[in-house]
């Protein structure tokens, strides 16, 4: 089983082009998807195990982490004092773990502007508090961290532009590849995360996803709100697992709990400023009247949905109804861990009407428009693109590409800027 504990990431260049003219860079992303390793292997390799200090262009930095009890009390207790002791460059990991040093970050920053001065590394949207934000305006620059995409698992790390690539540009050339089967419900349990991924597939990954669940819950969602209810977020999430890739509904969610709809709003909320959750917005249209306003609903990983929902490999692949919820998921999620690396930002959406034609990804990058339809059959016929035609004859000359992924062996076209993908290519080179 190779070793993920260490593995390369796809965005590094955009974290070393940050440190170059950002005076604070902030790594955010869910706890245990790789931030801490990530920020040490650019900026500190000395604090890895067997690493050696490297001081080249530069980049020798000092690393503390805000979840020893000792260190977050010192600077709690005198925050500009704490940064002023601070070494000429540092790593501050967990930095939402002390609210109240934004403000002596900023007051050091507006001392002494200094490129790549501070690498924060938040496991909360540590800039979804407004104090926080402001107090940072124009001297940070954000990069999003997710859990590692399949893309970057790959033995052979595929070169070129990828899926996303492809989607906007180079097209999907006419190809046969081999089916993955059972693998792909492999894939889907094994998730992301680089501990879970370190362990045996099966039992022991399960139980880390699990202890996960409860360790989010116990500390990072505790920190950031004082409720008496937090033995019902798993239950909670748990429930969000068995609607992923559907539409948010709150009111379906809150009847399961004695607790009131605007409380499990708000816990709902806690569950996506820790990248447990996360709701796409629907697309729209000026030229469509018709359109569903409403978000669907995806958890933060699949191998995190598999955990919560019990599902094993054997398992989902032969329950072919929550194998396609769960894939949509797990398709969603590899895109926007892949859009997380690219130079021009990309938006989903997803797409669905009053009369029930969906697409259920709608991807948008520079002005034009993609869409995206997963199914997890071996087969793709004319009907499957009904939700795509409606898109491109909705966006005109914006639409770049329409795509069907499935479990398939053929790329081929289906008219005017339509293909049918086998799904591996969406990791794979297309």
């Amino acid at each position: 089983m190779p070793d993920h504990s260490l593995h390369a990431r796809r965005i590094e260049p955009r974290l070393v082009e940050a440190l170059e003219d950002s005076p604070v860079v902030l790594i955010e992303g869910p706890r245990q998807c790789g931030k801490t390793t990530f920020a040490q292997m650019v900026c500190a390799p000395g604090f890895l195990p067997g690493g050696a200090q490297d001081a080249e262009a530069g980049r020798s930095y000092g690393y503390v982490n805000f979840d020893n009890d000792v260190v977050r009390a010192g600077a709690e207790a005198d925050p500009l004092g704490f940064v002023a002791d601070l070494p000429e460059r540092v790593v501050l990991d967990e930095v939402q773990r002390v609210p109240g040093l934004f403000t002596a970050l900023k007051l050091d920053v507006d001392r002494r502007r200094a490129p790549g001065r501070f690498v924060l590394t938040g496991s909360t949207r540590v800039l979804a508090v407004p104090t926080i934000a402001d107090s940072l305006a124009g001297r940070l620059e954000t990069i999003r961290l997710h859990p590692l995409a399949q893309r970057e698992l790959e033995a052979d790390r595929p070169t070129g532009d990828g899926f996303i690539g492809a989607l906007f540009g180079s097209g999907f050339p006419q190809r046969e590849v081999e089916r993955l089967g059972p693998e792909l419900a492999e894939r889907i349990v094994g998730g992301g995360y680089p501990p879970a991924l370190a362990r045996p597939a099966g039992r022991r990954r399960a139980n880390w996803y699990r202890n996960y669940i409860e360790a989010q819950v116990q500390r990072d969602v505790a920190d950031m709100a004082r409720i008496a209810g937090l033995d019902a977020l798993p239950r909670l999430l748990s429930l969000a697992a068995t609607h992923t890739a559907r539409l948010f509904n709150l009111s379906r969610l809150a009847t399961q709990f004695q607790l009131s709809r605007p409380t499990i709003g708000s816990y709902i909320l806690l569950l996506e400023r820790v990248y447990l959750l996360e709701r796409l917005p629907p697309w729209h249209s000026n030229r469509l009247r018709r359109l569903i306003k409403t978000p669907k609903l995806h958890v933060g990983d699949t191998g995190l949905a598999c955990a919560l929902l019990g599902a094993t490999a054997a398992t989902l692949h032969a329950d072919r109804p929550l194998l396609g919820q769960l894939l949509e998921t797990f398709v969603f999620q590899e895109l926007r861990r892949q859009a997380s690396w690219r130079p021009d930002p990309v938006q989903f959406s997803h797409y669905r009407d009053r009369d029930q034609v969906e697409v259920d990804i709608v991807a948008e990058q520079g002005g034009l428009v993609a869409g995206i339809e997963v199914k997890a059959a071996a087969t793709v016929t004319a009907s499957d693109f009904r939700g795509l035609r409606k898109l491109r004859d909705a966006v005109g000359g914006r639409f770049a590409a329409g795509v069907v992924l499935y479990d398939g062996e053929s790329s081929v076209g289906f008219g005017e800027g339509l293909h049918a993908v086998p799904v591996r290519l969406l990791w794979e080179t297309p």
